[in-house]
C-alpha cells in the first residue's frame, strides 16, 4: 500500500512540474532602440552620435513645437504599425517634410525645424 501511496505521490509530483514548465509565457514588451521607447519618436541631444539617451520623448499623434534645437540632431521613429513622423519648419505641425517611416531615424539639422508631427 505504501508503494502505491509513494508511486501516486511521484506521479502527483511529476504532472504538476510538467504543467508548472508549460504555462503559457507572458510576451514582453519590444527593448527600447537606443534608448527610445516602443511606440514613441525621440530626439537626441546635439551632436550626439550614436543615439544613446533621448531629450524629447513624443507618444501622442499631432503637431509638439520644439524650442532651442540647432545643428544635427538623431530624430528616431521606433512607432509600430506604419506610423509615420515629420519633421516641420513651421510650427504647430505646418510646412512639413518627408515622412519618417516607422522604425527609422534620420539624422537631421533641427535648425530649421520648429515643431515635429506624430502620424497614425
Amino acid at each position: 500500500m505504501r508503494k502505491m501511496f509513494r508511486g501516486a505521490a511521484a506521479l502527483a509530483t511529476a504532472v504538476v512540474a510538467v504543467i508548472a514548465l508549460s504555462g503559457s509565457v507572458e510576451a514582453k514588451p519590444a527593448d527600447a532602440w537606443a534608448g527610445c521607447p516602443d511606440g514613441a519618436v525621440c530626439i537626441y541631444p546635439q551632436n550626439q552620435n550614436p543615439a544613446v539617451k533621448p531629450t524629447h520623448v513624443f507618444y501622442s499623434y499631432g503637431a509638439h513645437n520644439l524650442s532651442n534645437q540647432f545643428e544635427n540632431h538623431w530624430v528616431l521613429n521606433n512607432q509600430y504599425g506604419g506610423a509615420t513622423a515629420n519633421l516641420c519648419t513651421g510650427s504647430g505641425g505646418s510646412g512639413c517634410g518627408s515622412p519618417i517611416a516607422a522604425k527609422t531615424g534620420v539624422y537631421a539639422d533641427l535648425t530649421p525645424v520648429n515643431s515635429i508631427r506624430l502620424n497614425p
